[in-house]
């Protein structure tokens, strides 16, 4: 696996672009995907194979991508998010029909990743996926009580004080005290929505930090005991601290899918079918998934792995961790408005 932190800038200097001086050439592509979520050689082998120039840019979490999506100033061609942000783009006709007869070689993709997508795209009309996985807790072995980290409330455990990152999403941090509490993670119940938040502002101090990206290189270094993290950041992680492991509690968790999908308003859609062929393709799909280290809907590249690797059980969760857990779904403007002011006062609580 190649190591994502040393490839970083390689993929901000040659790809990243902010709008000034971006061309307008019927032979651009233009993508927007969360950070280091593509091994970034990629790019620069689908230029080199097509001639199409692509311009690229990152964000951070989904609620950043449909600030700059909607924002308007860019036609972006190609955009990967997660499952809910979908369904609301999808539910805005914000979103094209995607033609698979374009995409030969999205029939290598398992079916099953497919069935889930149906949680947000009914008809998979609209979306190919990318990975899925997981959200649970990467802990430290050394510092960690090994018989507690089957339950979300070790997260409150003042043993630990200092030494606990939680993701800085609003989705994400609830959902870890929804399922504390018993409830759906996708509640818009007011009375469980503040019973959510009085936990995590009770939580607060408790907290080292509030991360995304960086909760796995944070534990990777042993800056932290444990952080709430995606399953392929852990599968990552423990590649480079054997002190590391991963669980996700037993009160369940969120399955998520990423997906990609093709906006209304792309300008480039043959390019846009052409580059997800591409990346669907085998020795491409491998590379992909050896530096992202995500559970890959690629049938082809999961039957080549070593047996040890397909039967890991932080990148591919077995079916009873997923039956336990649920996937985010779409909020009305009014529940998200709420969701969003009980993170900033959680964020700004002393």
């Amino acid at each position: 696996m190649k190591k994502k932190l040393l490839l970083v800038l390689s993929v901000s200097a040659l790809f990243l672009f902010t709008g000034c001086g971006r061309t307008d050439s019927p032979n651009t592509l233009t993508i927007l995907n969360y950070g280091k979520y593509i091994e970034p050689e990629i790019l620069e082998i689908f230029e080199e194979e097509t001639g199409i120039k692509v311009e690229y840019e990152e964000y951070i979490t989904p609620e950043n991508m449909y600030t700059k999506y909607k924002a308007g100033a860019i036609d972006y061609d190609l955009i990967c998010t997660s499952d809910y942000m979908i369904e609301k783009l999808i539910q805005e006709n914000e979103v094209s029909e995607m033609n698979y007869e374009n995409i030969p070689l999205s029939k290598d993709l398992d079916q099953t990743y497919f069935e889930f997508s149906k949680s947000f795209d009914p008809e998979n009309k609209y979306t190919l996926p990318y990975f899925f996985g997981t959200v649970g807790i990467l802990y430290n072995k050394d510092l960690v009580d090994e018989s507690k980290v089957n339950s979300w409330d070790i997260l409150w455990d003042e043993n630990y004080a200092g030494q606990i990152i939680m993701a800085d999403s609003v989705r994400d941090s609830f959902m870890v005290a929804q399922k504390r509490l018993g409830y759906s993670l996708n509640t818009t119940d007011e009375d469980e929505l503040r019973a959510a938040q009085e936990l995590l502002i009770q939580q607060k101090p408790l907290v080292y930090s509030y991360l995304v990206d960086e909760a796995q290189d944070e534990m990777i270094a042993e800056n932290a005991a444990m952080a709430v993290v995606y399953s392929g950041e852990a599968g990552y992680a423990l590649e480079f601290n054997d002190k590391l492991a991963f669980s996700v509690p037993d009160e369940g968790s969120n399955m998520w899918i990423d997906c990609w999908f093709i906006p209304g308003r792309a300008r480039h859609t043959e390019h846009a079918e052409k580059f997800l062929n591409f990346l669907c393709r085998e020795d491409i799909a491998m590379m992909n998934f050896e530096y992202v280290y995500y559970a890959t809907p690629n049938t082809r590249v999961k039957e080549s792995l070593d047996p040890e690797l397909q039967n890991n059980t932080t990148i591919f969760p077995p079916a009873k961790i997923l039956e336990n857990c649920e996937v985010l779904k779409s909020l009305d403007d009014e529940a998200t408005m709420k969701y969003n002011l009980y993170w900033k006062e959680i964020k700004s609580a002393d």
